[in-house]
C-alpha cells in the first residue's frame, strides 16, 4: 500500500483555504497511487491557535467531518488529520482517519498533552484506537504521545503494525523525528508515519523533518524543513528479514528483587 504525508504551513481557522489545501493534497496523493495521506496535528483550526480551539471545536459527525468524508470519497484517497473536537463541555486534541470510501474509520484523543497551552485548551484522552487499514492493523497517536515508549509497546502488544502520528513539532526538537521516532519503530517492529508542520504559526517555528520510519529503523521517507508531499510504499517492509526485526516483546525480562 502506498501512503502519503503532507508537510506544510499551518492555516488559521477552518477556512476555504484550509479545505482547499486538503483537497489538493488528497488529489496529489491519489494521483501518486496513495491510499491514505496523513496531515499534521490540529490542522483544523490550527495548532498554535488557542483562541480558536474552544470556539471552533466541533463534534464528531459535524460539518468538518462531513466535508472531509466528501473530500476523501471524491479523491478516492483516505485521510488522517488532527482537529479540535468538542464533546459537550469538553474539548479534545483529536485525530480521525477517513477511508477512501468517505467513511470515518478511526478516532483518537491525545493522551499526552504537551505544555501549558494544550493543558489549558484540552482535556486528555483516555484510550487507544485500533483499526484496519487496507489489511494492516493500525493505530493513531498524536505528537508527544509517540515519544513515550510505553504507548508504542502497548499498541505493539495488541498487534499494531502501523502508527499514524499527526504532529506539531517545533524547531529545536528535530531529535524527535531523527532519533525518537525511528527508535520507537525499531523497538517494537512498527512502521510510524510522523507528519509535521513547517514554517511559522504565531510565536512557534516548526521543525518540519516529517518522517516515515520502518520496523527495522530504516527511514522510508523523510522531509526537509520546507513544504512537501512525501509518498512511500509500505510494501517494502514485507521484504525485511525477520532477523533484522526487534524481539523485545518476546525477550524482555522483568528484573528480580
Amino acid at each position: 500500500m502506498k501512503l502519503a504525508l503532507h508537510q506544510g504551513p499551518a492555516i488559521g481557522g477552518a477556512t476555504e483555504e484550509t479545505f482547499g489545501v486538503i483537497q489538493s493534497r488528497l488529489a496529489a496523493a491519489a494521483a501518486a497511487g496513495a491510499r491514505m495521506i496523513v496531515f499534521p496535528e490540529l490542522f483544523l483550526p490550527g495548532y498554535n491557535r488557542p483562541d480558536l480551539h474552544g470556539p471552533l471545536a466541533q463534534p464528531q459527525g459535524g460539518a468538518w467531518g462531513q466535508r472531509l468524508c466528501a473530500l476523501t470519497r471524491a479523491a478516492g484517497c483516505g485521510l488522517a488529520i488532527g482537529w479540535a473536537e468538542r464533546d459537550g463541555e469538553c474539548v479534545y486534541n483529536a485525530a480521525s482517519c477517513f477511508s477512501a470510501a468517505g467513511e470515518q474509520i478511526a478516532h483518537y484523543r491525545k493522551i499526552q498533552l504537551f505544555g501549558p497551552m494544550e493543558n489549558t485548551s484540552f482535556r486528555p484522552g483516555g484510550g487507544y484506537c485500533l483499526f484496519d487499514l487496507e489489511g494492516l492493523k493500525a493505530a493513531l497517536l498524536i505528537c508527544y504521545d509517540v515519544e513515550f515508549a510505553p504507548h508504542c509497546r502497548a499498541l505493539a502488544e495488541q498487534g499494531v503494525e502501523l502508527i499514524l502520528v499527526p504532529t506539531a513539532n517545533p524547531a529545536g526538537f528535530e531529535h524527535v523525528s531523527a532519533l525518537l521516532v525511528p527508535a520507537r519503530a525499531v523497538e517494537m517492529g512498527l512502521t510510524i508515519v510522523y507528519a509535521n508542520y513547517c514554517g511559522r504559526e504565531g510565536d512557534i517555528a516548526y521543525a518540519g523533518r516529517s518522517v516515515v520510519a520502518g520496523p527495522d529503523g530504516q527511514i522510508l521517507a523523510a522531509a526537509g524543513p520546507g513544504e512537501t508531499l512525501l509518498v512511500t510504499d509500505l510494501a517494502v517492509t514485507a521484504a525485511i528479514p525477520q532477523t533484522l526485526l526487534s524481539r523485545q516483546l518476546d525477550d524482555y525480562r522483568t528484573p528480580q528483587p
